[in-house]
């Protein structure tokens, strides 16, 4: 198994990654000038993934120099969660909870789809290690298939993803 490493980026800045992600519209190359948030924001299919970032108090960080990948979950990902766990993870209290979530979703530096091979893994933003696959049917993070990849930002690149990532204990305990 290949390790992928990268530089540390220091912890909040690394956490802020973890909440934004881009557009999965033909808006595909129109990014290289707007941030990860920026991007975000611009994107429907994202609207759920911004509510988030925003809850986390992230938004100033996904939009700093980086450079970060982020694996964007869709709306449709975030409506598959357990029924009242995203309204549960959006509470104030439960901000820590949420930041780690999110952190999951993103590395620090900028990978790109070609970067990936087959049972790679990368650390994310919290620490925790992802894990690539690459199959005829395309690649995947940790289960959750990449359905648009590259799209590039001015600080990283977001590829688009349709399931939530959860870390295991968080996973065990919905």
């Amino acid at each position: 198994m290949k390790r992928f490493h990268l530089a540390a980026i220091p912890a909040l800045a690394l956490l802020f990654t973890a909440f934004i992600t881009t557009t999965e519209t033909a808006d595909h190359h129109r990014g290289a000038s707007e941030n990860i948030v920026e991007l975000a924001v611009g994107n429907e299919n994202l609207s759920t993934l911004v509510a988030a970032v925003q809850a986390a108090d992230f938004v100033e960080l996904l939009s700093s120099e980086g450079p970060f990948t982020v694996f964007a979950p869709t709306n449709e990902a975030f409506e598959a969660l357990p029924d009242g766990t995203l309204e549960m993870l959006l509470m104030p209290e439960n901000i820590e909870m949420l930041q780690s979530i999110l952190a999951l979703h993103v590395v620090p530096g900028k990978v790109m789809s070609g970067d990936l091979s087959d049972g790679m893994s990368a650390e994310s933003a919290n620490g925790k290690d992802l894990t690539f696959s690459i199959g005829y049917g395309g690649a995947s993070v940790n289960g959750s298939d990449i359905i648009m990849t590259d799209i590039e930002a001015s600080n990283g690149v977001v590829h688009v993803i349709d399931t939530v990532i959860l870390p295991e204990t968080a996973a065990s305990s919905y």
